[in-house]
């Protein structure tokens, strides 16, 4: 990582790996807590084939003490909707406990309005959804916080940002003040990272790569809205930065800027699919 890129790093926290499915298993007695994550693919947890390709949700352990568990539930292609109707909240809500932490981080996919399936409207079935997340993990006496949808690298060809994901931010934003839920504003806090980085310098955090760069990705690949490692590690440390109710934050890791790629771990298969 190279000094600019520090420098950027602190501004934008303003001071302030990945377990496999199933972690958060543990008795309730003298259990160390565990950190869910309910997202989609650019929080997930990706396989030794995917490499560089990560997610946030991966990299968030690196920001936690080790007493603290990641269950990384975060599913490539959901959306709010597609998440519950498959049955994976239930399972969250299965194996979470009390004092457990849920991050509930969608929208990329629930803005796909030709697809019925993950669809979902930001101010009614958008906000409906997200409170079967925020409800269920209350009902079992745990923590849940509201992310809002990371940005994509997103520039005008005179190199000027723009926002991407329409009124979905937003309408988490309303659902987390009139619910009096946590919020991490991811949207407003990747953006201002990549305003600052600008369009070059992103390419290092996003997944792009040159041909023969990676055996996984051999014709390179060019990709706005997932991350590699780099990437995955300082959106993952925005997250603990700015997730003030979260269990055991590393202060000491958060405000480190040299955390190497290599504390990701990349597991045989996609946990979450297999």
């Amino acid at each position: 990582m190279g000094i600019g890129r520090r420098t950027l790093l602190g501004a934008a926290l303003g001071g302030a790996v990945s377990a496999a499915w199933g972690a958060g298993d543990a008795s309730a007695a003298g259990r160390h807590r565990t950190v869910f994550v309910a997202g989609d693919s650019t929080a997930a947890t990706y396989a030794t084939a995917d490499v560089p390709r990560a997610g946030w949700g991966q990299a968030l352990p690196a920001f936690l003490r080790p007493g603290v568990a990641v269950s990384n539930a975060a599913l490539s292609g959901a959306s709010s909707k597609s998440f519950a109707d498959l049955g994976r909240l239930d399972l969250i809500l299965a194996a979470i406990r009390p004092g457990d932490s849920l991050l509930v981080s969608f929208g990329h996919n629930d803005e796909k309005s030709e697809d019925p399936a993950r669809y979902t409207e930001p101010w009614t079935t958008f906000q409906d959804y997200l409170r079967l997340y925020l409800d269920g993990a209350r009902a079992r006496h745990a923590h849940p916080v509201l992310v809002t949808p990371v940005e994509r690298r997103r520039f005008t060809a005179d190199g000027v940002p723009y926002l991407s994901h329409g009124e979905y931010p937003d309408a988490m934003r309303d659902l987390a003040a009139r619910t009096r839920t946590p919020l991490i504003d991811l949207t407003a806090l990747s953006f201002d990272l990549w305003s600052r980085l600008g369009p070059e310098p992103t390419k290092d955090y996003f997944l792009w790569l040159d041909p023969g760069e990676s055996v996984n990705y051999p014709a390179g690949v060019a990709d706005n809205t997932h991350f590699q490692a780099h990437g995955a590690i300082e959106v993952a440390r925005l997250v603990a930065a700015h997730g003030r109710t979260l269990p055991g934050r590393d202060f000491a890791a958060i405000h480190n800027a040299h955390i190497p790629d290599d504390v990701l771990v990349w597991p045989p298969t996609r946990p979450a699919e297999s």
